[in-house]
């Protein structure tokens, strides 16, 4: 599970061919114990938990790379190698 992206503790990951039990494109993270999906782009709450304040910065994250994300899931689900996305500022 290739990490693409951390800033403040959280941890932004997508799974290779990880398209079968979340059909919508999506990132898994993680932030101390916590782990939840997010869909891309929307930034939505797919499963799991997560802190409000980490989410919304996820969510603020997820729209600012939209583009560069769904680069890399479709890389991903036809399992290519996937790029490093910069961090939040």
């Amino acid at each position: 599970m290739p990490t693409i992206s951390m800033f403040y503790g959280i941890v932004v990951m997508m799974f290779f061919r990880d398209n079968k039990q979340h059909s919508t494109p999506h990132i898994h993270v993680r932030y101390q114990e916590a782990k939840a999906v997010i869909s891309i782009p929307e930034g939505e709450l797919l499963d799991g938990e997560f802190p409000k304040k980490q989410l919304r910065l996820v969510q603020a994250w997820v729209e600012i790379h939209a583009d560069e994300l769904m680069a890399d899931w479709a890389l991903a689900i036809e399992g290519e190698p996937i790029y490093k996305i910069d961090p939040l500022k």
